[in-house]
Parts: C-alpha cells; structure tokens; sequence
C-alpha cells in the first residue's frame, strides 16, 4: 500500500469524500455512546448513596459533549489537523483516534472520584475496560465505590461490542482489508463471518445476539444465587471477554455452578457472532460447512482441559471434580482472552503456566469480542506447515491450505505470517523495554503475554489474584500501549509509526 499522495481520478476522489466524513464522525459517535454507557453508573452511585453521582454525571457529560463536537467539526479541518490527503491512510488514524478517544474520557471516572493516585494509573485501568483486557492497578477492587466498580465493568461490555463492531462493519466500510482485524482470512477464507452485505443489517444482528446472551446470562445467573448487581458485573465483564471483577479474588469465590454458567459466557463470548446468530437463529444452511474454526476452537478447549486437569488431579491433589471444574473455567478463560481466575495459576505445575501463555496467544474465534492472534490464523498456519511438510515429499502434487473446503490464498498466508512476525517481535521488544524499567523477568514476561493479549493476569505479582500496582509509571505506559497494539492487532498502530505515512505531499 503505498503510503503518499494517490492521484486519483475527480469522480473517484469525490466518492471517496463522503464515506470518509462519515468516518470522522464514528469518532464523535463512539464517544456519545461511552458518554450514554457511563451514564449508566448514576444507578449504583444513587442506590449505594457512595456520593459519586455528581462526578460520574460530570464525566458523562463531557464525554458526550466532546462527542457532538467532534460530530460538528468540518472534514477539511480534521484533514488538514492530521495531515493526512484524501487517501487510504485516514482510516487508520480514525481506527486510533477512537480507541485512544474513548480510553481518554474512560478515565473521568477514576480521576473525579479521586479512585487512583495518578492519570497514569487511571489511563491504564481505563485503557484495560475500554479494550477488554482484564489487566488491573488496583490491588482489592473491593474498597472502590459501586458506580467506579460498574464503570469498570460498563467498559469493558462496552469495549467488546466496540471491537466486533470495528471489525465487521465500521473497518470494512473504511477499505481496510488487508491487515485489518477482519482480514482477509476471515472475510474470504471464512465466509461465515458475515451474515448479510449490509452494514446495518451486520450491526442489528451482532448487537441483538450481544445483548440477548448478556440478558440471558444475567438472568442464569440471578436463578443460580447471585444478586442482580453481582450478575449485571460478572456478566458484563465475562461476556465481553474481560474479566475485571468486583471481587479482588476474581470469581474463585462463586459458587461451582455460578463459575461454570460464566466459562459459558466466555466460550460463547469467544465465538464468532456471526456463526452464533446463524446457529441461534436456525439458519443451519449458511453454517454447516463453514465450521472448521469452530471445531478447532472446540478441541483446542478439551484437549487443554484434560491436559489441565489430569495435572491437577495426579500432581496438586485436587479431587477430580474440582480438578475438571477448575481447569474447565481457568482454560477457557485464558483461551478467550477472558481473565477472570478460579486459583491462584502462579502455584501450578509451570508446563501448565506455559500451555496458558500459549493458549491465550492463540486467543478465540474471528469476529468475537476475544483477544490474541486469533485462532482461526493459528490453524492457517499449522495446515500451511503441515501442507509444507507433504510438498517435500510430493513436490509436484497440488496440495493448497484449505479452510471448509476452500483453498486458502497465497496473499491471505503471507498476511497470517506478517500477523504472527510483527506480534512476535513486538512482543521481544516490550519484554526488554519492562526488564530496561526494573521490572522483574517473571512479571516482565507474564505482563507482556497478558497485555498484548488481552488476557490480563501475567505472571508472579501481576498474575493470579495480583495486580500491576507495583509496576514503575513507564511500564504502566508501556502495558497500556500493548493493550492497544494487542486489541487493534499491531499493525493497525504500528503502520501510524512509518515516517511516510504522515508525508504530507
């Protein structure tokens, strides 16, 4: 893609004017929408009398104030403000003005509620909500005010629609293809990913299963025991895949029933929505023989279960069904990018520790609220190794990667390795940039598995039941970059870093 100034013919350029308006204004849009969501905290604020409500109705306010600004503001002024000519390039900074616009205004809570000692320490939670990490500063969540507790949790339900609506509709209609979060192993490779070419009609069917399984979930988990204000939280920070809690022991405490209906809000969580509202919906026609992810996604869980809880059962003594409860709740969470802890992991065999390093790498399915990779390239590369492996014995046989039935493209294989290189070496790099802070190594590399992720919990202080209180304000800095590189995939970031993409010619 060629990052200067594109000549373009007069009626082309002019086509291109009004998608590109539109989408500036997802900025403001976006914004008003955080802006309503916190709004929401007013309940808990007014219910528990914890005399938040006029702070969390400042924030709201400003956010949505900020956000009908910005919708007003004329295109040529933006243009000109990011130097950026009518070409292919603007998406990438809306892509980044939103996320790092809504993890901003994300902070207002924390920092008129006087809940955080620092912005740094207030742009890292919020930057955690906002891209359903899990990752957390506090220490015993416990002691924070009831509407900051639902904020957090607001956030991430929030964050998580956020981005499976950025992929299958906003960053599409934008032109970014080829390394966007939807790229083209999911929208060619798997055509399951959408159900319908509208845009509206994708955002109406995504948003309706969204909220029917955050309700359902609510509801299983009301019949199960909870409280209501335990089941709105746990489920709106379970489904969305990230994992903050109201317990400073995450969900060890719950009940085996309670902790089992959440590792299904997390499974489902980690499903592609559109596979899920065909299945929902009964349209088995468009799904049966587009299942390949899925059924990788499936036993990629059990062989890992079994694995955890044979470990459990023989070497930590636990008895067998606590040994499969756990290692059902803590492997799927860590799959699906969720964070949410049954144990403290730091304590288990270390192979294990490692498998959930892996696991949570690999993440979910294309096209769900989870983070990671995406296991969907993660089985594109292990055909294309295998595949690999077999022309080395037939060197002149046909033999393509295919996924449902279909031959994977060259280009779509070359994309998953530049995916898997750039995470690899990002990766390198923030471990030596934590270890250069005075953080420790076990930490450093727990942190850098778990904020790039989006799974959260690392490993040593900031795994388990710990938290990144303790880490110095420039490896906040750094975990709080990783969480963003991780949620938009690197290079939708890492391409605002080349020096010629801001060439102004």
């Amino acid at each position: 893609m060629s990052l200067g100034k594109t000549k373009l013919p007069l009626k082309y350029a002019a086509d291109r004017r009004q998608p590109q308006m539109q989408a500036f204004s997802l900025v403001g849009t976006s914004l008003i929408g955080e802006g309503t969501v916190m709004m929401g905290c007013l309940v808990p604020a007014l219910h528990y009398s914890d005399g938040t409500w006029w702070r969390i109705l400042t924030g709201s306010l400003l956010t949505i104030a900020a956000g009908i600004v910005l919708r007003k503001m004329r295109y040529e002024r933006v243009r000109s403000l990011v130097q950026v000519n009518q070409d292919a390039r603007l998406p990438y900074v809306i892509v980044a003005m939103i996320w790092l616009l809504l993890t901003l205004f994300g902070t207002l809570p924390f920092v008129l509620t006087g809940c955080v000692s620092s912005f740094t320490d207030a742009f890292f939670e919020s930057m955690s909500g906002i891209t359903s990490t899990g990752a957390t500063i506090f220490s015993d969540v416990e002691t924070l005010p009831p509407s900051v507790l639902l904020w957090r949790s607001l956030s991430q339900w929030f964050g998580g629609f956020g981005i499976v609506l950025l992929v299958l509709a906003i960053m599409p209609q934008m032109g970014m293809n080829k390394y966007s979060l939807y790229t083209a192993e999911a929208s060619v490779a798997d055509n399951s990913v959408k159900t319908t070419t509208s845009m509206q009609a994708t955002v109406q069917h995504t948003l309706f299963i969204y909220v029917a399984l955050t309700v359902v979930f609510v509801v299983a988990l009301l019949l199960s025991g909870m409280t209501l204000w335990e089941s709105v939280n746990m489920t709106f920070t379970n489904i969305s895949t990230g994992g903050f809690s109201i317990y400073s022991d995450s969900i060890a405490r719950l009940d085996p029933l309670q902790q089992y209906i959440l590792a299904g809000s997390m499974f489902l969580g980690g499903v592609n929505f559109a596979l899920l509202y065909g299945f929902f919906t009964f349209r088995w026609s468009r799904i049966k023989h587009k299942l390949d992810q899925f059924v990788f996604y499936v036993v990629t869980i059990f062989l890992s279960v079994a694995f955890v809880a044979l470990v459990l059962g023989l070497f930590h003594g636990y008895a067998w069904p606590d040994s499969i409860r756990l290692a059902v709740v803590q492997t799927v969470s860590v799959l699906t990018t969720t964070g949410s802890v049954v144990a403290d992991t730091n304590q288990w065999w270390t192979p294990v520790v490692f498998l959930f390093l892996v696991l949570c790498l690999c993440g979910g399915m294309a096209g769900s609220t989870t983070g990671g990779v995406k296991i969907m390239r993660v089985l594109i590369l292990f055909r294309d190794v295998r595949n690999g492996l077999v022309d080395s014995l037939h060197p002149h046989a046909y033999n393509p990667v295919r996924l449902n039935g279909k031959p994977v493209s060259k280009d779509i294989i070359v994309n998953v390795k530049v995916i898997f290189v750039v995470f690899a070496v990002t990766m390198v790099l923030a471990l030596l940039l934590l270890l250069l802070c005075g953080v420790g190594a076990t930490e450093s590399l727990g942190a850098v598995f778990g904020c790039i992720t989006g799974y959260g919990p690392g490993l040593g202080d900031c795994g388990g039941f710990g938290s990144y209180a303790t880490f110095p304000v420039v490896a906040k800095w750094v975990c709080s970059l990783l969480m963003l590189l991780g949620r938009l995939e690197c290079l939708t970031i890492l391409i605002l870093f080349i020096p010629g993409f801001w060439r102004y010619r």
